[in-house]
């Protein structure tokens, strides 16, 4: 069976707090609340140094457990123990980064793991740096419902142009992936076709993760208490799958807000499948204001794209994770032996 780590991503705002609780409800996978680990520790690396050195595998499993911003207290994994787990396994940022979410697994006795983060879209070559047998979702959805959910979110603080390039972004980095990485290793799904039809969706997207489907997977309300309450704009996830939010950007958007939408993303709408509403062209003010987002996240990506790719030729140690069969096998060594299921592992 496979042990493959799973990966959840998309725009914000397009389902992905859905598809995590279907995911976790399969009796076999584990796919934790949101954290902000994985990217942020890869971008870290060169200051902890070499992961061969016990003493470097603590100071990052340190500051996993113990930063105000990895969010690691809502995992309910115990802290001590996984730092001592840390010092005492792989010598690699990916399996020290990988065992947190290998130890949420286990709370819930289940032998695949993995994480849902939308803007993980964005590092994607990360990713699968770290974890080289990883499997992408990257969900799909209404690029004028995302635009019209992005702008009620309490911790979004952007405006119209800022959310539908976030969309454009989504879209364009999956194209790229699609082109780059192995059939296997990455999939789209629509989030109106995973509504619409939970259990066909559901079906193929188990068979590209290598699992039987399980018909607990539509009722993802049940396992929704692993999301922590205080995320109150995932109030919907705790009730039952319903399409009754496909399309409300018609009703939740300005009419130059359509128009904008269509404007600038029509051509991407059209090929995901959607239909335009034919919605009078946007001022030119307004072409004006995505324009310089657009150029100014550009130059970003550029920018970064140059880092990463200085930083990879002084990488400070093994960056590949070396926790699962597919993980090991890629760097010819045996498999780690079984541990013993623990019981119980409380929160800090």
């Amino acid at each position: 069976m496979s042990d493959r780590p799973i990966f959840v991503v998309g725009c914000p705002r397009s389902g992905t707090t859905l598809l995590q609780l279907m995911l976790h409800a399969h009796p076999r996978l584990a796919i934790p609340p949101e954290t902000r680990i994985v990217a942020h520790a890869y971008n870290r690396r060169h200051k902890y140094g070499d992961m061969r050195q016990a003493a470097n595998r603590r100071k990052l499993a340190e500051w996993i457990a113990d930063g105000s911003r990895t969010q690691f207290e809502d995992l309910g994994v115990d802290r001590d123990t996984y730092i001592t787990r840390a010092m005492e396994g792989p010598g690699s940022l990916g399996s020290v980064v990988g065992l947190v979410y290998q130890m949420f697994a286990e709370r819930f006795g289940k032998p695949r793991w993995g994480d849902k983060r939308p803007p993980y879209i964005r590092h994607l070559d990360e990713i699968l740096a770290m974890f080289p047998d990883a499997q992408i979702i990257h969900l799909i959805r209404d690029g004028r419902d995302c635009v019209a959910s992005l702008k009620e979110m309490p911790w979004f603080g952007e405006d119209v142009y800022h959310a539908a390039h976030r969309w454009a972004e989504a879209i364009d980095l999956g194209r790229r992936a699609a082109r780059k990485f192995a059939s296997d290793s990455y999939h789209e799904l629509r989030y109106e076709d995973l509504t619409a039809d939970p259990e066909h969706a559901l079906t193929r997207l188990c068979a590209f993760i290598g699992e039987e489907y399980h018909p607990a997977m539509r009722e993802p309300y049940r396992v929704a208490d692993v999301v922590p309450e205080r995320k109150t704009w995932h109030v919907n996830t705790r009730s039952e799958v319903t399409t009754d939010r496909s399309g409300t950007w018609a009703e939740r958007l300005e009419p130059w807000e359509i128009g904008l939408c269509e404007a600038v993303l029509g051509e991407r709408l059209l090929d995901q499948g959607y239909t335009l509403s034919g919605a009078p062209q946007p001022a030119r003010e307004h072409l004006a204001a995505y324009r310089k987002v657009e150029a100014r996240f550009r130059r970003r990506r550029w920018r970064k794209g140059i880092t990463e790719r200085i930083d990879r030729f002084r990488e400070p140690g093994p960056v590949a994770a070396l926790l699962t069969k597919g993980q090991r096998g890629l760097a010819g060594l045996p498999e780690l032996p079984a541990r013993r299921p623990e019981h119980h592992v409380a929160a800090r």
